[in-house]
């Protein structure tokens, strides 16, 4: 297992989601983080549903993001689900929380 730091609390480990940046300690990747975050979770509430993260491991994942965009969008992208395989009872539930 050969973990590579690439910021304070930012890692790869080949051997934790074929070496996606995570953070340190978890198996918690930067894209879930980002994806709260995008989603209107203020950075100080990630914590409360992420508890074995602190909030300056998660403000160190987000100043990661905001340096590395492309390489974690792909990420996101890499792992979106296509909408035709979302239930429909799913589907409606997000539709109607993106209103």
């Amino acid at each position: 297992m050969t973990t590579k730091a690439i910021s304070r609390y930012v890692i790869r480990n080949p051997d934790i989601l074929s070496g996606e940046p995570i953070i340190m300690g978890t198996r918690t990747s930067v894209r879930a983080i980002v994806g709260l975050w995008r989603n209107g979770t203020p950075p100080e509430e990630i914590p409360t549903q992420y508890p074995q993260l602190t909030l300056a491991q998660v403000f160190d994942a987000l100043s990661f993001y905001l340096d590395n965009q492309v390489e974690i969008n792909s990420y996101i992208e890499q792992n979106r689900i296509p909408d035709d395989l979302i239930h429909p009872a799913v589907r409606k539930v997000l539709e109607t929380e993106r209103e």
